[in-house]
């Protein structure tokens, strides 16, 4: 696997890795409330980088940088449970040093024991848009 900044060529697969992963994981969400368009809405202005199979994008990970905030973390569902998204956090930049933070919808179970497993601590939590959420922050050295 090979992982690296994203090129505006992978932009159409990276959409579509938004939508299918989206619409897997959030099963509270009516299906019709997702489209390929949010991924463009949702990531503007923030470091991407892609995880590659071959030359097949099969995850990406974006970034707020001012704040080390991860916005979002997806993998297309058909390579799930295959340690991509832990690659794409262990290549994110300072991760051994850098404390990185993220929200995670309380309801969303798999995501929260994910991000325990790579060393991520709840250091808040609130509700936005209907759900409540926690705040979640890398330790470092998570390797």
């Amino acid at each position: 696997m090979i992982i690296r900044p994203a090129e505006l060529g992978d932009l159409p697969i990276l959409r579509d890795i938004f939508l299918k992963s989206r619409q897997a994981a959030f099963h509270w969400e009516p299906l019709h409330s997702f489209d390929l368009v949010d991924f463009d809405a949702q990531t503007e202005g923030e470091f991407q980088m892609v995880a590659l199979d071959g030359d097949l994008p099969v995850g990406f990970i974006s970034v707020w940088k001012p704040d080390s905030f991860i916005h979002h973390l997806h993998v297309d569902p058909r390579f799930s449970r295959r340690g991509i998204g832990r690659a794409l956090l262990f290549a994110l930049p300072g991760w051994k040093v850098k404390r990185y933070r993220l929200k995670c919808v309380s309801a969303n179970g798999k995501a929260l024991a994910f991000y325990r497993a790579n060393h991520f601590t709840q250091v808040g939590d609130g509700r936005a848009n209907g759900q409540d959420y926690l705040l979640l922050e890398s330790v470092g050295d998570g390797q």
